[in-house]
């Protein structure tokens, strides 16, 4: 139920509505007498059933056309919202933590840790809490086994941790979920580096180091053209799992030609996530139709990793 004044226009029972991100068609309209009406001129409140939330008080409403435009509408002020709150709440990482804490921003650096055997797990959970000083302090706020989730990286959201994870891998959904909410994940294989790099964080040492992690390699068989679809690599997984997520690059004779995304990747006529070595798919380069038979599409993903600090650091 929202409480609106009506200030243009009148509103009538039925009429698609748009408040913020919300949207509805009115169920039903309420006079300050407790009576049901039909429709409301202007200077008139009225309580309104069928928004699809709840606005904000001081929020404007109004009335649209059709259920699609205020579909359109309605997402597109939830983005906006969204990427204010992005901006106003910018998430934590590991290189800029000395500038925060500095600034008097945060005083906690939160960890969310996994690790392939519980012994890792304790022996980097111990180390990093006995960081901790009387001015800033390492707060682990989930240890576990395993690899990276969907879940961690909704924990990490809350809680606006840095996630780190050793000798484990990253799940498909977790990346890209982590890559929209800007949530920062560390891959280590040496308990030492995942230390330091917290070390570095708390006295402004670190800098950001990455790294190509080979992921598959197809061969071109045949080019197909299709309307708007444009150019299809029909292609044999020779080593890996190809997937749709990462750097690909389009090599020819021994070079690259294109370094680029995939734009679709297909089994027959579906789109599939995934496929595995020895089996051919059609592949799609986003923004580039340059593809000839022979041709070798290589994917990559780029991995966050700790590099090792100088010793003779004091």
């Amino acid at each position: 139920v929202a409480t609106i004044l009506v200030k243009n226009g009148t509103l009538h029972l039925g009429d698609m509505v748009l408040s913020g991100g919300y949207y509805g068609r009115v169920k039903a309209m309420i006079d300050h007498k407790g009576e049901r009406i039909k429709e409301a001129p202007p200077s008139k409140p009225v309580s309104i059933l069928g928004l699809s939330g709840v606005p904000m008080a001081g929020e404007e409403f109004f009335v649209v056309k059709d259920e699609k435009k205020a579909r359109t509408l309605s997402l597109l002020k939830q983005d906006e919202d969204r990427a204010h709150r992005l901006r106003a709440s910018r998430r934590v990482t590991l290189e800029d933590f000395y500038k925060k804490m500095k600034e008097g921003a945060v005083k906690e650096l939160s960890v969310l840790l996994k690790g392939d055997v519980q012994g890792s797990v304790e022996a980097i959970k111990a180390s990093l809490l006995e960081l901790n000083t009387k001015d800033v302090k390492v707060v682990i706020v989930h240890a576990d086994v395993g690899n990276i989730n969907e879940s961690d990286i909704m924990l990490a959201m809350v809680s606006n941790a840095v996630v780190m994870g050793f000798n484990v891998k990253i799940d498909e959904r977790a990346a890209d979920l982590a890559s929209k909410e800007e949530i920062e994940i560390k891959i280590y294989g040496i308990i030492y580096e995942a230390i330091q790099d917290v070390v570095a964080a708390m006295e402004g040492l670190l800098e950001p180091f990455s790294k190509e992690i080979f992921v598959s390699r197809a061969v071109v068989k045949q080019v197909f053209k299709v309307t708007k679809a444009g150019t299809i690599a029909g292609s044999q997984v020779v080593k890996g799992k190809m997937g749709r997520h990462g750097i690909a690059k389009l090599i020819r004779n021994k070079e690259v030609v294109h370094e680029g995304k995939i734009s679709s990747l297909k089994r027959f006529k579906d789109d599939v996530r995934e496929v595995n070595e020895g089996v051919e798919c059609g592949i799609s380069l986003d923004r580039h139709d340059d593809i000839k038979e022979g041709d070798i599409i290589e994917l990559y993903q780029i991995e966050k990793v700790a590099r090792r600090l100088d010793s003779k650091r004091t």
